[in-house]
């Protein structure tokens, strides 16, 4: 039987930062035609590289926008030199430079020349040959703040990211909401995204400073209830230190919903169901990370209308110890939904 390598061709939009977004837009850009695709990324990255160019040039983060650009480039040899570029750390360089990604000096340097972070990303697309859209979900700097159980603020993305490292962490003090400390105004091209979508998708990632900020800023919420489009949730594979300790997919769930607001509206979760290894388990358990449970009956009472798509999603990397979405099998379990 001959093999069918043609494409899907649906608009899909995709909200979410970091590895997980990475892992969900490679295998789109794989299955799908890429002028279907609209990756929106945050604009409220405070830490490492993205931070200082931040702080620095007065630029709005570019860390996120760089791993789009990466996952969504098709020519596999294209996107290998580009990720060894991108990623350099210019280690080998003494002074202000030293410690910066060579893809983030690029795009900021583009927002700079092109006037806008939404133009500086355009001429990227173009030089890189990126035919897919990457549109910021705000134009705004954003800093992103969280409330614990216990009553503590924690100010910027970074120290939120990063709390579970520190040595006085006491993670019965979860998170218990998080906000900006201004108005976050939207992008009017990606709202236009949302309201033109197929498919609307959460990708898999740091739930309270990669995914759930997005339905922090003004109108987004709404704009993805009102889509005609299909909403899915990815649930991460591990919990998170810091953010999800000890989260079973209910909890992801209902920190999903009470952010968007109508529970009625979301269509597919998106869980893994194959095996990991009682040895990966343990090194991610010493790290204070855990297998999400999908406890199904506590999710279809959140989200009565929302079906549970179990399937084989899980991929290990042992040269680099990493667990993550197998790219080509959650793109393809999304696009034939």
């Amino acid at each position: 039987m001959p093999v069918d390598n043609s494409k899907f061709s649906q608009k899909v939009v995709t909200l979410g930062g970091g590895t997980g977004h990475f892992a969900l837009l490679s295998g789109l850009v794989e299955s799908n035609d890429p002028d279907g695709i609209t990756a929106i990324t945050g604009t409220w990255d405070s830490g490492g590289s993205s931070g200082r160019l931040r702080m620095e040039l007065g630029v709005l983060p570019s860390g996120d926008i760089r791993q789009c650009l990466l996952a969504l480039m098709e020519d596999g040899n294209q996107q290998q030199v580009a990720q060894k570029l991108f990623n350099d750390r210019l280690t080998g360089v003494e002074g202000p430079l030293k410690g910066h990604a060579l893809g983030n000096l690029i795009e900021s340097q583009l927002q700079r020349i092109y006037q806008g972070q939404d133009r500086g990303i355009d001429a990227a697309r173009a030089l890189f040959r990126v035919r897919a859209h990457i549109e910021p979900i705000s134009l705004s700097d954003l800093e992103l703040c969280a409330e614990t159980k216990k009553g503590n603020v924690i100010e910027g993305e970074t120290d939120i990211d990063l709390r579970g490292e520190k040595k006085n962490y006491d993670s019965s003090d979860g998170i218990l909401r998080i906000y900006f400390d201004t108005t976050a105004d939207p992008n009017p091209k990606a709202l236009e995204a949302i309201s033109q979508a197929e498919k609307i998708v959460f990708s898999a990632g740091d739930l309270y400073t990669s995914i759930l900020p997005h339905l922090l800023v003004s109108g987004v919420a709404n704009a993805i209830v009102d889509s005609k489009a299909k909403i899915i949730f990815v649930l991460n594979l591990m919990t998170k230190k810091g953010e999800t300790d000890k989260y079973k997919a209910s909890d992801f769930l209902k920190a999903l919903l009470f952010y968007l607001g109508s529970p009625e509206r979301l269509d597919y979760i998106i869980a893994n169901e194959n095996h990991i290894s009682p040895e990966v388990i343990e090194v991610y358990k010493e790290e204070g990370k855990e297998p999400v449970t999908v406890d199904e009956e506590v999710c279809l009472k959140l989200a009565p209308k929302a079906k549970i798509i179990k399937t084989p999603l899980a991929k290990y990397f042992p040269g680099v110890h990493l667990l993550r979405h197998d790219s080509e099998k959650l793109a393809k379990s999304i696009l034939s939904l």
